[in-house]
Protein backbone atom coordinates (compact mmCIF):
# COMPACT_ATOMS: atom_id res chain seq x y z
CA UNK A 1 0.00 0.00 0.00
CA UNK A 2 1.67 3.16 -1.25
CA UNK A 3 0.26 5.77 1.17
CA UNK A 4 2.13 8.59 2.88
CA UNK A 5 0.60 8.54 6.33
CA UNK A 6 0.79 11.62 8.52
CA UNK A 7 3.55 11.42 11.15
CA UNK A 8 1.23 10.76 14.11
CA UNK A 9 -0.67 8.04 12.22
CA UNK A 10 2.62 6.47 11.14
CA UNK A 11 3.75 6.39 14.78
CA UNK A 12 0.48 4.70 15.74
CA UNK A 13 1.04 2.06 13.05
CA UNK A 14 4.53 1.41 14.43
CA UNK A 15 3.16 1.30 18.00
CA UNK A 16 0.59 -1.32 16.92
CA UNK A 17 3.43 -3.28 15.28
CA UNK A 18 1.71 -3.51 11.93
CA UNK A 19 4.61 -5.01 10.00
CA UNK A 20 2.19 -5.55 7.14
CA UNK A 21 -1.46 -4.77 6.50
CA UNK A 22 -4.14 -7.44 6.33
CA UNK A 23 -6.04 -7.93 3.04
CA UNK A 24 -9.10 -6.02 4.28
CA UNK A 25 -6.85 -3.13 5.33
CA UNK A 26 -4.92 -3.20 2.04
CA UNK A 27 -8.16 -2.93 0.07
CA UNK A 28 -10.23 -0.60 2.27
CA UNK A 29 -7.79 2.09 3.42
CA UNK A 30 -6.94 3.57 -0.03
CA UNK A 31 -10.62 3.56 -1.04
CA UNK A 32 -11.76 5.33 2.14
CA UNK A 33 -9.01 7.92 1.72
CA UNK A 34 -10.30 8.55 -1.83
CA UNK A 35 -13.78 9.22 -0.44
CA UNK A 36 -15.42 6.09 -1.85
CA UNK A 37 -18.33 4.32 -0.19
CA UNK A 38 -17.19 0.87 0.91
CA UNK A 39 -18.88 -2.36 2.01
CA UNK A 40 -16.22 -4.41 3.79
CA UNK A 41 -17.13 -8.05 4.34
CA UNK A 42 -14.64 -9.85 6.52
CA UNK A 43 -14.61 -12.42 9.29
CA UNK A 44 -13.79 -11.84 12.93
CA UNK A 45 -10.12 -11.17 13.62
CA UNK A 46 -9.15 -9.88 10.17
CA UNK A 47 -8.24 -6.36 11.27
CA UNK A 48 -11.29 -4.61 9.87
CA UNK A 49 -11.46 -2.11 12.77
CA UNK A 50 -8.15 -0.53 11.78
CA UNK A 51 -9.23 -0.71 8.15
CA UNK A 52 -11.47 2.28 8.92
CA UNK A 53 -9.79 3.75 12.02
CA UNK A 54 -6.51 4.54 10.25
CA UNK A 55 -8.01 6.43 7.28
CA UNK A 56 -10.39 8.34 9.57
CA UNK A 57 -7.44 9.50 11.66
CA UNK A 58 -5.50 10.37 8.52
CA UNK A 59 -8.37 12.58 7.31
CA UNK A 60 -8.86 14.52 10.58
CA UNK A 61 -8.46 18.28 10.33
CA UNK A 62 -7.53 19.38 13.86
CA UNK A 63 -7.98 23.06 12.95
CA UNK A 64 -11.70 22.49 12.50
CA UNK A 65 -14.05 22.47 15.52
CA UNK A 66 -16.66 20.25 13.92
CA UNK A 67 -17.40 16.54 14.15
CA UNK A 68 -15.91 15.10 10.98
CA UNK A 69 -16.35 11.34 11.38
CA UNK A 70 -19.00 9.22 13.08
CA UNK A 71 -18.53 5.53 13.98
CA UNK A 72 -21.74 3.69 14.88
CA UNK A 73 -21.55 0.44 16.89
CA UNK A 74 -24.43 -1.88 17.90
CA UNK A 75 -23.24 -2.54 21.47
CA UNK A 76 -21.61 -0.58 24.25
CA UNK A 77 -18.79 -3.12 24.49
CA UNK A 78 -17.91 -2.71 20.83
CA UNK A 79 -18.13 1.08 21.08
CA UNK A 80 -15.73 1.08 24.04
CA UNK A 81 -13.36 -1.25 22.18
CA UNK A 82 -13.32 1.05 19.13
CA UNK A 83 -12.92 4.15 21.32
CA UNK A 84 -9.86 2.68 23.03
CA UNK A 85 -8.29 1.68 19.72
CA UNK A 86 -8.92 5.08 18.15
CA UNK A 87 -7.79 7.04 21.22
CA UNK A 88 -4.33 5.53 21.00
CA UNK A 89 -3.59 8.31 18.51
CA UNK A 90 -3.57 10.78 21.44
CA UNK A 91 -0.20 9.38 22.53
CA UNK A 92 1.21 10.92 19.36
CA UNK A 93 -1.25 13.74 18.69
CA UNK A 94 -3.20 15.02 21.72
CA UNK A 95 -4.98 17.63 19.57
CA UNK A 96 -7.32 15.05 18.01
CA UNK A 97 -10.52 15.03 20.08
CA UNK A 98 -12.38 11.70 20.24
CA UNK A 99 -15.64 11.26 22.13
CA UNK A 100 -17.44 8.10 23.29
CA UNK A 101 -21.23 8.48 23.22
CA UNK A 102 -22.60 5.29 24.76
CA UNK A 103 -25.24 4.06 27.15
CA UNK A 104 -24.23 3.58 30.76
CA UNK A 105 -22.56 6.98 31.05
CA UNK A 106 -24.18 9.90 32.89
CA UNK A 107 -26.26 11.76 30.32
CA UNK A 108 -25.99 15.26 31.83
CA UNK A 109 -22.21 15.04 32.19
CA UNK A 110 -22.01 13.81 28.62
CA UNK A 111 -24.04 16.78 27.40
CA UNK A 112 -21.81 19.19 29.36
CA UNK A 113 -18.69 17.66 27.80
CA UNK A 114 -20.03 18.48 24.32
CA UNK A 115 -19.55 22.22 24.83
CA UNK A 116 -16.41 21.63 22.76
CA UNK A 117 -17.30 19.37 19.86
CA UNK A 118 -14.93 16.46 19.16
CA UNK A 119 -13.43 15.59 15.78
CA UNK A 120 -14.49 11.95 15.92
CA UNK A 121 -17.56 10.48 17.64
CA UNK A 122 -17.87 6.78 18.43
CA UNK A 123 -21.19 5.68 19.87
CA UNK A 124 -24.06 3.27 20.28
CA UNK A 125 -27.19 3.72 18.21
CA UNK A 126 -29.58 4.52 21.06
CA UNK A 127 -27.48 7.18 22.75
CA UNK A 128 -26.52 8.81 19.43
CA UNK A 129 -30.20 9.04 18.50
CA UNK A 130 -30.98 10.49 21.94
CA UNK A 131 -28.36 13.27 21.85
CA UNK A 132 -28.55 14.06 18.13
CA UNK A 133 -32.19 13.56 17.11
CA UNK A 134 -34.03 14.20 20.37
CA UNK A 135 -31.78 16.50 22.46
CA UNK A 136 -30.01 18.24 19.54
CA UNK A 137 -26.84 18.71 21.61
CA UNK A 138 -24.66 16.56 19.36
CA UNK A 139 -23.81 18.54 16.21
CA UNK A 140 -23.42 16.05 13.39
CA UNK A 141 -24.25 18.42 10.53
CA UNK A 142 -20.55 18.71 9.59
CA UNK A 143 -19.89 14.97 9.47
CA UNK A 144 -18.22 13.87 6.25
CA UNK A 145 -17.71 10.14 6.90
CA UNK A 146 -19.96 7.63 8.66
CA UNK A 147 -18.80 4.13 9.58
CA UNK A 148 -21.37 1.46 10.49
CA UNK A 149 -19.52 -1.37 12.19
CA UNK A 150 -20.96 -4.88 12.55
CA UNK A 151 -23.92 -3.95 10.35
CA UNK A 152 -25.41 -7.46 10.41
CA UNK A 153 -25.48 -7.35 14.19
CA UNK A 154 -27.07 -3.87 14.09
CA UNK A 155 -29.82 -5.32 11.90
CA UNK A 156 -30.31 -8.39 14.06
CA UNK A 157 -30.61 -6.34 17.25
CA UNK A 158 -33.33 -4.19 15.68
CA UNK A 159 -31.35 -0.92 15.51
CA UNK A 160 -31.36 -0.41 11.76
CA UNK A 161 -34.43 1.88 11.83
CA UNK A 162 -32.71 4.16 14.35
CA UNK A 163 -29.59 4.26 12.14
CA UNK A 164 -31.90 5.14 9.26
CA UNK A 165 -33.31 8.03 11.32
CA UNK A 166 -29.81 9.34 12.17
CA UNK A 167 -28.54 9.17 8.58
CA UNK A 168 -31.73 10.78 7.30
CA UNK A 169 -30.88 13.96 9.23
CA UNK A 170 -27.27 14.22 8.04
CA UNK A 171 -25.77 15.90 5.01
CA UNK A 172 -26.69 13.88 1.94
CA UNK A 173 -23.14 14.24 0.58
CA UNK A 174 -21.82 11.65 2.97
CA UNK A 175 -19.18 9.00 2.62
CA UNK A 176 -20.71 5.87 4.16
CA UNK A 177 -18.68 2.75 4.88
CA UNK A 178 -20.25 -0.43 6.20
CA UNK A 179 -18.22 -3.23 7.77
CA UNK A 180 -19.72 -6.57 8.60
CA UNK A 181 -19.01 -10.28 8.80
CA UNK A 182 -22.06 -10.95 6.61
CA UNK A 183 -24.51 -8.87 4.59
CA UNK A 184 -28.02 -10.35 5.03
CA UNK A 185 -30.67 -9.77 2.36
CA UNK A 186 -32.62 -7.47 4.70
CA UNK A 187 -29.62 -5.11 4.76
CA UNK A 188 -29.51 -4.69 0.98
CA UNK A 189 -32.31 -2.11 0.72
CA UNK A 190 -30.69 -0.01 3.45
CA UNK A 191 -27.36 -0.01 1.62
CA UNK A 192 -28.99 0.97 -1.68
CA UNK A 193 -30.81 3.84 -0.01
CA UNK A 194 -27.75 5.57 1.42
CA UNK A 195 -24.65 4.40 -0.41
CA UNK A 196 -23.42 5.74 -3.76
CA UNK A 197 -21.79 3.16 -6.03
CA UNK A 198 -20.16 1.33 -3.11
CA UNK A 199 -17.07 -0.79 -3.63
CA UNK A 200 -17.68 -4.24 -2.17
CA UNK A 201 -14.63 -5.79 -0.55
CA UNK A 202 -14.59 -9.41 0.53
CA UNK A 203 -11.54 -10.49 2.48
CA UNK A 204 -11.55 -14.07 3.73
CA UNK A 205 -7.98 -14.24 4.97
CA UNK A 206 -9.09 -15.39 8.44
CA UNK A 207 -11.40 -18.05 7.09
CA UNK A 208 -13.20 -20.28 9.60
CA UNK A 209 -11.49 -23.09 7.70
CA UNK A 210 -8.21 -21.85 9.14
CA UNK A 211 -6.11 -25.04 9.46
CA UNK A 212 -4.70 -23.72 12.73
CA UNK A 213 -8.13 -24.21 14.35
CA UNK A 214 -9.09 -27.75 15.33
CA UNK A 215 -12.84 -28.39 15.50
CA UNK A 216 -13.84 -31.01 18.07
CA UNK A 217 -17.27 -32.59 18.61
CA UNK A 218 -18.08 -33.85 22.11
CA UNK A 219 -21.27 -35.87 22.57
CA UNK A 220 -23.05 -35.03 25.83
CA UNK A 221 -25.17 -38.20 25.56
CA UNK A 222 -27.09 -38.33 28.85
CA UNK A 223 -25.47 -35.25 30.41
CA UNK A 224 -26.48 -31.59 30.20
CA UNK A 225 -24.14 -29.12 28.50
CA UNK A 226 -23.06 -27.79 31.91
CA UNK A 227 -22.43 -31.25 33.37
CA UNK A 228 -20.32 -32.20 30.36
CA UNK A 229 -18.47 -28.89 30.55
CA UNK A 230 -17.32 -29.62 34.10
CA UNK A 231 -16.10 -33.06 33.01
CA UNK A 232 -13.92 -31.80 30.15
CA UNK A 233 -12.47 -28.62 31.70
CA UNK A 234 -9.73 -30.55 33.61
CA UNK A 235 -8.46 -31.65 30.18
CA UNK A 236 -8.10 -28.08 28.92
CA UNK A 237 -5.30 -25.77 29.97
CA UNK A 238 -6.30 -22.51 28.29
CA UNK A 239 -4.70 -19.13 28.27
CA UNK A 240 -8.18 -17.71 27.73
CA UNK A 241 -11.23 -19.86 27.00
CA UNK A 242 -14.46 -18.34 25.68
CA UNK A 243 -17.57 -20.36 26.55
CA UNK A 244 -20.64 -19.55 24.46
CA UNK A 245 -24.17 -20.18 25.70
CA UNK A 246 -27.31 -19.55 23.67
CA UNK A 247 -29.30 -17.46 26.13
CA UNK A 248 -28.67 -14.93 28.88
CA UNK A 249 -30.13 -17.39 31.41
CA UNK A 250 -27.67 -20.10 30.33
CA UNK A 251 -24.77 -17.62 30.56
CA UNK A 252 -25.68 -16.72 34.14
CA UNK A 253 -26.21 -20.35 35.21
CA UNK A 254 -23.01 -21.59 33.55
CA UNK A 255 -20.89 -18.79 35.00
CA UNK A 256 -22.24 -19.44 38.51
CA UNK A 257 -21.61 -23.18 38.17
CA UNK A 258 -17.98 -22.55 37.19
CA UNK A 259 -17.47 -20.04 40.01
CA UNK A 260 -18.88 -22.56 42.50
CA UNK A 261 -16.43 -25.11 41.10
CA UNK A 262 -13.45 -22.84 41.74
CA UNK A 263 -12.81 -21.46 38.23
CA UNK A 264 -11.87 -17.81 37.62
CA UNK A 265 -14.72 -16.61 35.44
CA UNK A 266 -15.94 -13.41 33.81
CA UNK A 267 -19.53 -13.34 32.61
CA UNK A 268 -20.87 -10.95 29.97
CA UNK A 269 -24.63 -10.53 29.56
CA UNK A 270 -27.25 -7.81 29.29
CA UNK A 271 -28.24 -7.79 32.99
CA UNK A 272 -24.87 -6.50 34.21
CA UNK A 273 -24.87 -3.06 35.79
CA UNK A 274 -22.63 -0.36 34.34
CA UNK A 275 -20.13 -0.87 37.16
CA UNK A 276 -20.15 -4.67 36.74
CA UNK A 277 -19.70 -4.33 32.99
CA UNK A 278 -16.74 -1.99 33.38
CA UNK A 279 -15.14 -4.37 35.88
CA UNK A 280 -15.71 -7.35 33.57
CA UNK A 281 -14.09 -5.56 30.61
CA UNK A 282 -11.19 -4.47 32.81
CA UNK A 283 -10.66 -8.07 33.97
CA UNK A 284 -10.77 -9.33 30.39
CA UNK A 285 -8.36 -6.64 29.22
CA UNK A 286 -5.81 -7.55 31.89
CA UNK A 287 -6.03 -11.32 31.18
CA UNK A 288 -6.91 -11.81 34.85
CA UNK A 289 -9.52 -14.49 34.10
CA UNK A 290 -9.03 -17.68 32.11
CA UNK A 291 -12.72 -18.25 31.34
CA UNK A 292 -15.23 -15.88 29.72
CA UNK A 293 -18.86 -17.02 29.60
CA UNK A 294 -20.96 -15.04 27.16
CA UNK A 295 -23.65 -15.06 24.50
CA UNK A 296 -23.02 -14.51 20.78
CA UNK A 297 -24.40 -10.98 20.80
CA UNK A 298 -22.35 -9.76 23.77
CA UNK A 299 -19.13 -11.35 22.53
CA UNK A 300 -19.11 -9.52 19.18
CA UNK A 301 -17.70 -6.42 20.89
CA UNK A 302 -14.77 -8.18 22.54
CA UNK A 303 -11.42 -8.22 20.76
CA UNK A 304 -9.22 -10.69 22.64
CA UNK A 305 -6.18 -11.98 20.78
CA UNK A 306 -5.14 -14.42 23.53
CA UNK A 307 -8.10 -16.82 23.21
CA UNK A 308 -6.69 -20.34 22.94
CA UNK A 309 -9.93 -22.34 23.28
CA UNK A 310 -13.59 -21.83 22.40
CA UNK A 311 -16.39 -23.99 23.80
CA UNK A 312 -19.91 -23.95 22.40
CA UNK A 313 -22.68 -25.23 24.67
CA UNK A 314 -24.86 -26.38 21.82
CA UNK A 315 -25.20 -24.47 18.56
CA UNK A 316 -26.98 -21.19 17.78
CA UNK A 317 -30.06 -21.15 15.56
CA UNK A 318 -28.12 -18.94 13.14
CA UNK A 319 -25.16 -21.12 12.21
CA UNK A 320 -23.21 -18.10 10.94
CA UNK A 321 -22.57 -17.38 14.60
CA UNK A 322 -20.49 -20.56 14.88
CA UNK A 323 -18.14 -18.93 12.39
CA UNK A 324 -17.83 -15.94 14.72
CA UNK A 325 -17.32 -18.22 17.73
CA UNK A 326 -14.52 -20.37 16.33
CA UNK A 327 -12.93 -17.29 14.75
CA UNK A 328 -12.14 -16.02 18.24
CA UNK A 329 -9.21 -18.42 18.42
CA UNK A 330 -6.36 -19.27 16.04
CA UNK A 331 -5.54 -15.58 15.59
CA UNK A 332 -2.25 -13.85 14.82
CA UNK A 333 -0.66 -17.07 13.63
CA UNK A 334 -1.51 -19.01 16.80
CA UNK A 335 -3.24 -22.38 16.97
CA UNK A 336 -6.63 -22.83 18.61
CA UNK A 337 -9.28 -25.40 19.46
CA UNK A 338 -13.04 -25.06 19.10
CA UNK A 339 -15.16 -27.56 21.02
CA UNK A 340 -18.87 -28.17 20.40
CA UNK A 341 -20.75 -29.89 23.23
CA UNK A 342 -23.80 -31.35 21.52
CA UNK A 343 -26.83 -33.50 22.12
CA UNK A 344 -29.38 -35.03 19.75
CA UNK A 345 -31.12 -31.68 19.14
CA UNK A 346 -27.88 -30.25 17.67
CA UNK A 347 -27.29 -33.05 15.17
CA UNK A 348 -29.10 -31.47 12.17
CA UNK A 349 -27.06 -28.28 12.64
CA UNK A 350 -23.80 -30.24 12.92
CA UNK A 351 -24.60 -32.06 9.68
CA UNK A 352 -24.85 -28.67 7.97
CA UNK A 353 -21.57 -27.50 9.51
CA UNK A 354 -19.84 -30.68 8.32
CA UNK A 355 -20.14 -29.35 4.78
CA UNK A 356 -17.83 -26.50 5.77
CA UNK A 357 -15.67 -27.73 8.65
CA UNK A 358 -13.55 -30.79 9.32
CA UNK A 359 -14.49 -32.22 12.73
CA UNK A 360 -12.87 -34.80 14.96
CA UNK A 361 -14.82 -36.66 17.67
CA UNK A 362 -13.34 -36.83 21.14
CA UNK A 363 -14.17 -37.19 24.82
CA UNK A 364 -12.24 -36.67 28.04
CA UNK A 365 -12.21 -39.89 30.06
CA UNK A 366 -10.14 -40.99 33.04
CA UNK A 367 -7.74 -38.10 32.67
CA UNK A 368 -7.07 -38.29 28.94
CA UNK A 369 -8.58 -37.33 25.60
CA UNK A 370 -9.77 -40.29 23.52
CA UNK A 371 -11.10 -40.57 19.99
CA UNK A 372 -14.81 -41.47 19.87
CA UNK A 373 -17.22 -42.71 17.27
CA UNK A 374 -18.82 -40.15 14.97
CA UNK A 375 -22.56 -39.88 15.69
CA UNK A 376 -23.13 -40.37 11.95
CA UNK A 377 -21.10 -43.59 11.97
CA UNK A 378 -22.96 -46.64 10.72
CA UNK A 379 -21.18 -49.95 11.27
CA UNK A 380 -20.41 -51.66 7.99
CA UNK A 381 -21.47 -55.21 7.37
CA UNK A 382 -19.22 -57.82 8.85
CA UNK A 383 -16.25 -58.86 6.77
CA UNK A 384 -16.36 -62.33 5.27
CA UNK A 385 -13.83 -63.47 7.84
CA UNK A 386 -15.89 -62.13 10.77
CA UNK A 387 -19.14 -63.54 9.35
CA UNK A 388 -17.49 -66.92 9.00
CA UNK A 389 -16.26 -66.79 12.62
CA UNK A 390 -19.70 -65.83 13.91
CA UNK A 391 -21.43 -68.57 11.90
CA UNK A 392 -18.86 -71.05 13.17
CA UNK A 393 -19.64 -70.11 16.79
CA UNK A 394 -23.40 -70.25 16.27
CA UNK A 395 -23.31 -73.59 14.42
CA UNK A 396 -20.73 -75.22 16.63
CA UNK A 397 -22.13 -78.67 17.70
CA UNK A 398 -22.59 -79.06 21.42
CA UNK A 399 -22.28 -82.53 22.86
CA UNK A 400 -22.65 -81.44 26.44
CA UNK A 401 -24.15 -78.12 27.52
CA UNK A 402 -22.01 -76.55 30.24
CA UNK A 403 -23.17 -73.82 32.66
CA UNK A 404 -22.86 -70.34 31.12
CA UNK A 405 -22.56 -71.72 27.59
CA UNK A 406 -25.00 -69.27 25.97
CA UNK A 407 -23.39 -66.32 27.78
CA UNK A 408 -19.90 -67.33 26.59
CA UNK A 409 -21.13 -67.78 23.02
CA UNK A 410 -22.79 -64.37 23.08
CA UNK A 411 -19.60 -62.82 24.52
CA UNK A 412 -17.47 -64.38 21.78
CA UNK A 413 -19.74 -62.96 19.07
CA UNK A 414 -19.73 -59.51 20.73
CA UNK A 415 -15.91 -59.58 20.81
CA UNK A 416 -15.84 -60.19 17.07
CA UNK A 417 -18.35 -57.40 16.42
CA UNK A 418 -16.39 -55.02 18.67
CA UNK A 419 -13.22 -55.81 16.72
CA UNK A 420 -15.06 -55.06 13.47
CA UNK A 421 -16.30 -51.72 14.81
CA UNK A 422 -12.79 -50.74 15.86
CA UNK A 423 -11.45 -51.62 12.42
CA UNK A 424 -14.22 -49.59 10.77
CA UNK A 425 -13.54 -46.56 12.98
CA UNK A 426 -9.80 -46.76 12.31
CA UNK A 427 -10.50 -46.98 8.59
CA UNK A 428 -12.77 -43.91 8.77
CA UNK A 429 -10.12 -41.97 10.69
CA UNK A 430 -7.48 -42.90 8.10
CA UNK A 431 -9.80 -41.76 5.29
CA UNK A 432 -10.47 -38.44 7.05
CA UNK A 433 -6.75 -37.92 7.64
CA UNK A 434 -6.06 -38.54 3.96
CA UNK A 435 -8.81 -36.12 2.96
CA UNK A 436 -7.48 -33.41 5.31
CA UNK A 437 -3.97 -33.94 3.95
CA UNK A 438 -5.29 -33.56 0.38
CA UNK A 439 -7.12 -30.34 1.28
CA UNK A 440 -4.04 -28.96 3.02
CA UNK A 441 -1.95 -29.80 -0.03
CA UNK A 442 -4.47 -28.10 -2.33
CA UNK A 443 -4.51 -24.98 -0.14
CA UNK A 444 -0.71 -24.93 -0.01
CA UNK A 445 -0.53 -25.29 -3.77
CA UNK A 446 -3.06 -22.51 -4.25
CA UNK A 447 -5.66 -24.50 -6.16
Amino acid sequence: MNIEFREDVRQLIEYRRFDSFTPIQEKAIPLILKGRDVVGISATGTGKSHAFILPILQMVDVSSNTIQSLIIAPTRELAIQLYKMTSEINMFNPDIRIKLIASGKDKERMIDSLSVQPHIVIGTVGRLKDLFVEESVLRLDGVRTVIIDEADMTLEMGFIDDVDMILGKLNRKLQICVFSATVPDQLQSFLKKYMYRPVIIEATEASPLNPKIEHVLINCRYSTYQQKLLKILPGINPFVCMIFARTKKEVIETAQLLKDSGYDVVEIHGDLSNRERKQALKTIGSDAASYIVCSDIMARGLDIESVSHVISLGLPSNLDYYTHRCGRTGRSGRTGTSYILFNSSDIPAIRQLKEKFNFVNRDYRRGEWVETRDFDFRPRRHSKEASSEIMSIRNRPVKKVKPGYRKKRKQAIENIERRERRLAIKQKIREEQKERAKKAQRQKGGY
